[in-house]
């Protein structure tokens, strides 16, 4: 008997769940709620038409239509010369493939790293574990600025191998612009709340069936992690794509310098707004298209947490 209506009182409390909440929900709250959204997306919005909008404008129309809605409006001269421009101005074709290699490693590595040491840290028992996160944690508090002076030190006494076999020095590698950034406290952290939800029933089952720590890290937590991961690879992959300062203090080749230090060509001499605009919207593609990749676990990763099934 309880066997047979307990699906049917669920199925019941499925159906009854979105018609109760429709009727807490006034035609005014959604008429509001609906204002604040569109009146946030126009925020954040126009920023991002404006650029679009003045990379297909000369620099004179830009200027001219400062002082009215035309800056966010297609109108007057319209061509893609500041598009053409930014190819002949700068070796942009470089420019980007280093920034995708740079974010791409990164961004892998520094999935395997933290989500590693945050499995070790929720899940496996050892003395001093709670320090350990808590040093992790308080490294949070010191901004980068004031570590990139001792840190341009470190890596430019670290032993090297390259074409002539031992040297020192990291300086002007990929390495420089990629090592130093893998590991993170705040992606730990993420997988750190994350795996701490999942259930340890799951880690005690797999033992039984004879798994060791990795396994039960590569096929249990793992696949359960989708929202972290996502999570962690967007956060990680925005920082390393708009990295600047340390490029600019690590990096001497033009072979090696990533996308962002490559607009500093365009403030040089004769300044091109319409040019900076082009370069800003090429670059600002890969971030978007990050976003909409993982858009969906990336709000369920903030939306909920623990195992759904």
């Amino acid at each position: 008997m309880s066997t047979t209506t307990a699906p049917v009182a669920e199925t019941r409390r499925k159906k009854a769940r979105p018609h109760s909440l429709d009727k807490r929900q006034s035609p005014l709250s959604v008429a509001l709620s609906t204002v604040l959204r569109l009146f946030l997306a126009l925020i954040f919005g126009l920023p991002l038409v404006f650029m679009i909008v003045s990379s297909f404008k000369p620099d004179l129309q830009i200027f001219a239509d400062l002082g009215s809605w035309n800056a966010f409006l297609p109108v007057g001269e319209l061509n893609v010369d500041n598009y053409l421009g930014v190819f002949e101005r700068v070796p942009f074709a470089t420019f980007l493939m280093n920034s995708v290699i740079i974010s791409v490693a990164t961004v892998g590595l520094g999935l395997i790293v933290n989500s590693m040491a945050a499995f070790a840290l929720s899940r496996m028992t050892f003395k001093g574990r709670k320090v350990i996160l808590g040093v992790i944690l308080a490294t949070l508090i010191v901004p980068f600025e004031t570590m990139a002076l001792p840190l341009l030190w470190w890596v430019n006494v670290l032993p090297w191998i390259d074409e002539n076999g031992l040297s020192q020095g990291w300086l002007d590698t990929y390495a420089v612009q990629i090592v130093p950034f893998v590991a993170n406290a705040f992606s730990i952290y993420l997988f750190y709340q994350y795996f701490d939800s999942i259930p340890k029933e799951l880690d005690e089952a797999a033992r039984v069936d004879g798994a060791g720590w990795f396994r039960i890290y590569r096929s249990v937590i793992m696949p359960l992690a989708g929202p972290a991961i996502a999570t962690v690879a967007i956060l990680t992959f925005l920082p390393a794509w708009n990295s600047y300062l340390w490029p600019l203090m690590v990096v001497q080749s033009e072979e090696l310098r990533p996308a962002m230090v490559g607009i500093d060509y365009f403030k040089q001499l004769n300044v091109s707004w319409g040019q900076i605009m082009a370069y800003a919207s090429i670059i600002t593609v890969p971030v978007l298209a990050m976003f909409i990749a993982f858009q969906r676990a990336f709000i369920n990763s903030i939306a909920s947490s623990g195992v759904k099934g």
